[in-house]
């Protein structure tokens, strides 16, 4: 398996909660209502795992390796592109919850906020994932041996790995942060 192939598969997850925001989007817009658990699961969701999780062994070590190789100008600009719409999904998902917590404390024009932040999601994933999936990485295995995909692709493994107790490490570590004010 090429090391493109776990990224791949991903990003059909990632297009899975891109549709539900899209239809709480719409069930906002009508209601005029925001589900705070349902916008709190899906910011988890971006932030752990399409954040962090995947975009993390995108940036960590794919574009990590690839920076290293003598990428043509296009596919060098095309990898500093992803990575500048990894930076505006982290942007937006911050000023998401920053709507989200304004709405709840009464300020309800802060419901446009939330929605227009829910539209960028929406609109930037699927292109930025065709980008990913149908010209650059295909253009990046190009760059790589056998070995050095083999090797990526175990780098990947293990970085999985390690993603679980990272994330409930920081868990416990906010809580007893909460705990001892």
């Amino acid at each position: 398996m090429m090391p493109i192939g776990p990224l791949m598969i991903e990003h059909r997850l990632i297009e899975r909660m891109v549709g539900l925001l899209g239809r709480e989007a719409d069930r906002i817009a009508e209601d005029e209502r925001v589900d705070a658990v349902f916008i709190d699961q899906a910011v988890d969701f971006i932030r752990t795992y399409a954040d962090r999780t995947h975009h993390g062994k995108e940036e960590d070590i794919l574009f990590r390796d690839l920076d290293d190789e003598d990428l043509s100008s296009k596919d060098r600009d095309r990898m500093e592109e992803l990575v500048r719409e990894h930076v505006l999904a982290r942007k937006t998902v911050g000023e998401l919850v920053e709507a989200k917590e304004s709405y709840l404390e009464g300020e309800t024009e802060a419901l446009d906020t939330l929605l227009q932040k829910l539209d960028v999601l929406v609109e930037m994933y699927p292109e930025h994932i065709r980008k990913e999936d149908k010209v650059f990485f295909p253009a990046s295995m190009e760059y790589l041996d056998q070995a050095e995909q083999d090797a990526m692709l175990e780098e990947m493994w293990e970085f999985d790995r390690q993603m679980i107790h990272e994330k409930y490490e920081s868990v416990v570590e906010a809580l007893e942060s909460e705990t001892e004010q």
